[in-house]
């Protein structure tokens, strides 16, 4: 299989960052677009980096955004003190103004986006985030691109090296994986799981944790 041409999203976040740092390291990906409103602060020769001030007004003609073989949508915000039209806003209307960005310019894209766990495929249940995460996943899977892949992670170890873990997290890094397995996941095994899913493909579009540790290996 050919080496893969990634966008990234969210790199100045955990959840990106670790993700970017596994396919920094992986064979099996050759070139990567950070796309973010700031520097990840990394270098390699892998790594290309374009600055986006605002998603929601980049170009769906933007031909730096053309040649490439999957996005993996890391970006994202926690609900915590948001109403549900802001969390709306952020959540679901930047990530499907730019989903259709890139796949204008890659009609064959495969699109990996992280969502959440509990997140709701009703779009009509209680709890608000989880409403608006399944309204974005199902608005992702309606359309046309090669193949969407809606990850739904628990916890997440962070990859060793980090720079952005929240210091709240920290206490807990050691916890989950050791008395709650199946309920977490290392952002190592998140990352291979992406870039398995645009190689070798998955019989489901909703990877729930058990899915995205089959995947990953």
């Amino acid at each position: 299989m050919a080496p893969l041409k990634i966008i990234i999203t969210g790199a100045t976040g955990m959840v990106g960052e670790g993700v970017l740092m596994e396919c920094l390291g992986n064979p099996n990906v050759s070139e990567i677009l950070s796309i973010s409103r700031k520097s990840s602060g990394k270098k390699h020769p892998k790594l290309k980096e374009y600055f986006v001030p605002d998603f929601l007004k980049i170009n769906i003609d933007d031909e730096n955004l053309k040649g490439y073989d999957a996005c993996f949508f890391c970006a994202g915000i926690s609900s915590i003190g948001m109403n549900e039209e802001d969390y709306t806003r952020i959540t679901y209307e930047t990530t499907i103004h730019f989903a259709k960005a890139v796949m204008h310019q890659n009609p064959e894209m495969v699109f990996n986006y992280v969502s959440g766990a509990q997140t709701d495929s009703s779009e009509s249940g209680k709890t608000m985030w989880a409403r608006v995460k399944g309204r974005t996943e199902n608005a992702l899977k309606r359309m046309n691109f090669k193949a969407v892949y809606n990850f739904r992670p628990g916890f997440m170890k962070p990859v060793e090296g980090q720079l952005n873990v929240k210091w709240f997290f920290k206490p807990f890094i050691w916890f989950f994986p050791v008395f709650l397995p199946s309920k977490s996941l290392t952002l190592h095994e998140v990352g291979r799981a992406m870039i398995n899913a645009v190689q070798k493909g998955y019989p489901t579009s909703t990877l729930e944790i058990r899915d995205i540790k089959n995947l990953a290996i």
